[in-house]
């Protein structure tokens, strides 16, 4: 799956921003008090933007910027064939960046979306404004060996399900997940004394 099948496959924006929001609300119960947790929103990024991300310690990460304009979202996989850092020059991929619209141009030139030296961290990138009928991408002819990560970076949003977050938050905490309790999250639903007890290290079986 590259940009092109993920495009098909993200939520639209409303739906998108309450994943989002459950996918670090449920991290922050199950890793309270952590530095490092997989997934963070930040409901005062910039000044009328909200930002949802992932990082998943190795060097692989998404930013996804809810503006009022609509969405612009990146995906960096950093063994990538696409990433800067395996081209000559240390540019995006051709195509990645180049058809951003200029409502999401300082999105895409973001210093926190970049190392210290500029270089983008970016081999994936879509954007949406609120009149879109869909998700729209550049035109990128991809590398004979490799695609841009848009298959497993965003795999939790494009499936969409508590099961596959169950599925992955058991794995990645190596303990058991009570699946109501994720699917109360989901639903957009106050997270309450029993959902933190349910979800809490203490409730392993």
């Amino acid at each position: 799956m590259t940009v092109y099948d993920l495009a098909r496959r993200l939520p639209a924006i409303p739906e998108l921003r309450l994943l989002c929001r459950a996918l670090a609300t449920l991290d922050a119960v199950l890793d309270p008090g952590s530095e490092d947790r997989r997934h963070l929103y930040d409901h005062a990024w910039a000044p009328g933007e909200e930002l949802a991300s992932m990082r998943d310690g190795a060097g692989n990460e998404y930013s996804i910027v809810f503006t009022a304009a609509g969405a612009f979202v990146r995906g960096f996989d950093h063994e990538s064939p696409m990433s800067p850092y395996a081209t000559d020059d240390e540019e995006p991929w051709p195509g990645v960046l180049d058809a951003v619209p200029d409502v999401f141009r300082a999105c895409a030139g973001e210093p926190a979306f970049r190392d210290e030296f500029g270089t983008p961290h970016v081999t994936v990138c879509l954007w949406r404004e609120h009149r879109d009928t869909g998700w729209q991408h550049g035109e990128i002819a991809f590398p004979d060996n490799g695609d841009d990560g848009a298959d497993w970076l965003f795999a939790l949003l494009t499936d969409g399900t508590p099961e596959a977050f169950r599925d992955w938050a058991q794995d990645y905490y190596e303990r058991p997940i009570d699946l109501d309790a994720v699917r109360h999250v989901y639903a957009g639903q106050p997270v309450t004394a029993g959902v933190v007890a349910a979800l809490g290290p203490s409730a392993d079986r």
